[in-house]
């Protein structure tokens, strides 16, 4: 039986697409929201999607649908499938939000600002010196929060050169300098504020060299197992740790209220996400 129009305009959906896509926390977080928003019509759920399937994903999406929260391999070829883009977004060359407009698709990047709400929740008003491990596309989003924060100029530490030389006309475009250094010297990086991009197990080497001053603050963009070997070295050197959740909180605050129009209720957000986190230190076999 079709879908009756009122039910349409009454319910509203929104999800988080990538592949592998079902360790996500993001519906976690939103339904909470949503929940807490009084947002009654309201749902979120996670989607199985490759990007040789997000074109014709997005185009098959009924009106009902507000928004979509994207996370690997998805942050690049959204700007494809998007009718328009934020200047961040179109910089980064990474979109990680979509946003349903009267015109059509929005791509946003949130997760910057994420990088710096959990960043400044964490005391760092201003960073002279960020480091930032790793290339890859999260990188992107580093460099711009190290714009935010006051930074110059960025040392990225990484194997590979020519990734590196991607990340170049990003950040001239952000107005930051950026310098090359092997990821194997990151165990003696000497900045206010490290970023730690690179998946997991890629930085465990790092933890039993550290040589990171007391003052460094370190966000790992991972989360889960918590902490990662790097974290819990940075920690015991008197460095503040900042852990993937707090990013993952402050981009999905963002999108919560590009999808809705509505204040996020970051609090009942919180702790939704702090009691998941809890019962997956209970049940490590979780995700």
């Amino acid at each position: 039986m079709p879908e009756r129009r009122a039910d349409v305009l009454t319910r509203r959906r929104a999800a988080v697409l990538g592949k592998p896509v079902a360790h996500s926390l993001s519906p976690v977080i939103h339904n909470a929201g949503y929940a807490a928003a009084g947002l009654a019509g309201w749902s979120y759920v996670a989607i199985e999607c490759a990007e040789a399937e997000l074109p014709g994903l997005v185009a098959g999406l009924g009106p009902e649908w507000a928004g979509l929260s994207l996370t690997m391999p998805l942050k690049e070829v959204a700007l494809a499938v998007a009718d328009a883009a934020s200047p961040l977004a179109t910089t980064l060359g990474a979109a990680n939000t979509l946003i349903r407009r009267d015109g059509g698709w929005f791509a946003e990047n949130t997760d910057a600002g994420g990088v710096c709400d959990a960043l400044r929740g964490a005391g760092v008003a201003r960073a002279e010196t960020v480091a930032v491990l790793g290339a890859g596309g999260t990188a992107r989003a580093a460099l711009a929060a190290a714009r935010d924060l006051g930074a110059s100029s960025v040392t990225v530490y990484a194997r590979r050169a020519t990734a590196v030389d991607e990340l170049r006309p990003v950040a001239s475009a952000l107005g930051l300098r950026v310098s090359h250094v092997d990821f194997a010297a990151a165990a003696e990086a000497t900045a206010d504020v490290v970023i730690s991009t690179v998946p997991a197990g890629a930085a465990d080497p790092l933890a039993t060299a550290l040589r990171w001053p007391p003052a460094t603050v370190l966000l790992d963009v991972l989360y889960h197992p918590w902490p990662t070997p790097l974290a819990a070295a940075a920690a015991a050197a008197g460095c503040r740790v900042v852990s993937g959740l707090d990013m993952l909180l402050g981009q999905a605050v963002r999108q919560f209220e590009l999808f809705t129009g509505v204040p996020a209720p970051v609090v009942a957000m919180r702790a939704a996400l702090t009691s998941h986190r809890q019962r997956q230190n209970t049940h490590p076999s979780w995700h």
